[in-house]
């Protein structure tokens, strides 16, 4: 399958072919300049290589070449916010930090109007999504959330509400009595625009089993995700390392969700995410990911997901120095300005809270690349007035000080 526009439309990133043959990465670089589809083995080879400005340099040209014409230098943000309606959840995943006794004890659940006097606060600074994502909790069914979602469209027309990862869909299913479809159309009915790409985790079941995550796997995860996309809604997809998982367990977890998108695509963006290990148990058993670890996931997705029109740096993960180096690393898209979010800080992220749509703006400015506010579906807002700034410090020292 083609990756896109041939060849000669854009011309080859200069010195790559040059650092490509040194490491070892010719015939690949080849593939990726005329848009053939990777193997499985080519993405092996591209986390195995010690050679990471060849590999950003040729997710750099791929992400370039998806982009479209001009729109190369295109990064883009949305000015959202999360709300978590409830924290409890009656999974014991190892990774997650509302497993864990400490959490449960602060566990809350959220009446509807409390919901509506968070979104209120976005809504006052003038958030176009709400990213709605919460535990598995009998006591909030599908009748709450469609409380919510009503509630929500009825006070704030003007917001997206992007909501319901596939795990809380399968899980409404099973409370209810219901099919996947059953529940999505509900939840469509009631004002749900679109889904997020959480609780992938990694498809393989034989991390999923060190890691006690008996929720949703990876058949599920696509099934629903492809019902959601027959029935007009966009969804992103995700992938957690640093659980123990292998090179051929994310590169086979990518495959999956590749070969889906080429069945129903409705996936906008994926996103790369690292866990975070305080207040779970797993951290002395793993591997946490290093920096160089996140940047090869963003590029060997940018390369190997040919199909997914966007792929995410997220920020309130990566932290800020890396995301912004992640954005040469194929990335197009920071997430958002987030509000207040609480399930990565939970487990111990130390990033900021939230960062103003001006800060946002300067960081991808900063990094070389025009800022463009969008919409949940990536239609463009705005692009910003701040142009970008030439980046003259070669990668190789841009990589030293952060790796």
């Amino acid at each position: 399958m083609s990756m896109g526009a041939p060849m000669s439309s854009l011309s080859k990133p200069a010195g790559v072919s040059e650092l490509a043959v040194d490491s070892g990465l010719q015939d690949i670089a080849e593939k990726v300049y005329t848009g053939q589809r990777l193997t499985r083995e080519d993405a092996i080879r591209l986390y195995q290589t010690n050679d990471l400005p060849t590999v950003g340099a040729l997710a750099e040209y791929a992400r370039r070449r998806s982009a479209g014409a001009g729109k190369e230098r295109y990064v883009y943000y949305i000015h959202n916010m999360h709300l978590n309606p409830t924290n409890f959840c009656v999974e014991t995943c190892r990774f997650c930090s509302y497993a864990n006794p400490a959490e449960r004890g602060r566990a809350y659940t959220w009446s509807v109007d409390q919901v509506l006097a968070e979104a209120g606060r976005g809504a006052a600074l003038g958030i176009n999504e709400i990213h709605m994502v919460g535990g598995l909790n009998p006591a909030c069914d599908l009748a709450y959330y469609e409380d919510i979602l009503r509630a929500v469209r009825a006070k704030y027309p003007q917001i997206h509400m992007k909501a319901f990862t596939a795990v809380e869909i399968e899980y409404l299913a099973n409370l209810e009595g219901l099919t996947y479809e059953e529940v999505l159309k509900r939840l469509v009915d009631a004002g749900l625009g679109s889904m997020p790409g959480g609780g992938a985790e990694i498809f393989d079941e034989e991390v999923r089993s060190r890691m006690a995550v008996k929720k949703t796997p990876g058949p599920v995860y696509l099934e629903i995700h492809g019902i959601a996309h027959s029935l007009g809604l966009k969804s992103n997809a995700t992938m957690l390392t640093g659980i123990g998982e292998s090179i051929e367990n994310k590169v086979d977890h990518m495959l999956m969700l590749r070969g889906q998108q080429d069945l129903s695509g409705g996936f906008q963006c994926f996103i790369p995410l690292k866990c975070y290990y305080e207040g779970t148990d797993i951290e002395a058993e793993v591997q946490e990911p290093t920096a160089a670890d996140l940047l090869k996931d963003v590029a060997v997705s940018r390369l190997l997901l040919d199909n997914f029109p966007h792929i995410k740096a997220y920020w309130i993960q990566l932290g800020v120095e890396l995301a912004q180096l992640a954005l040469s690393f194929g990335a197009d898209d920071m997430d958002g300005t987030i509000g207040e979010e609480k399930i990565t800080h939970a487990a111990g992220a130390k990033t900021p809270l939230q960062l103003a749509k001006e800060r946002m703006e300067e960081l991808i400015a900063n990094s070389g690349y025009q800022a463009v506010e969008r919409d949940t579906i990536y239609n463009i807002k705005a692009v910003a007035q701040s142009e970008p700034r030439l980046i003259e410090t070669p990668m190789s020292e841009r990589l030293s000080a952060i790796l």
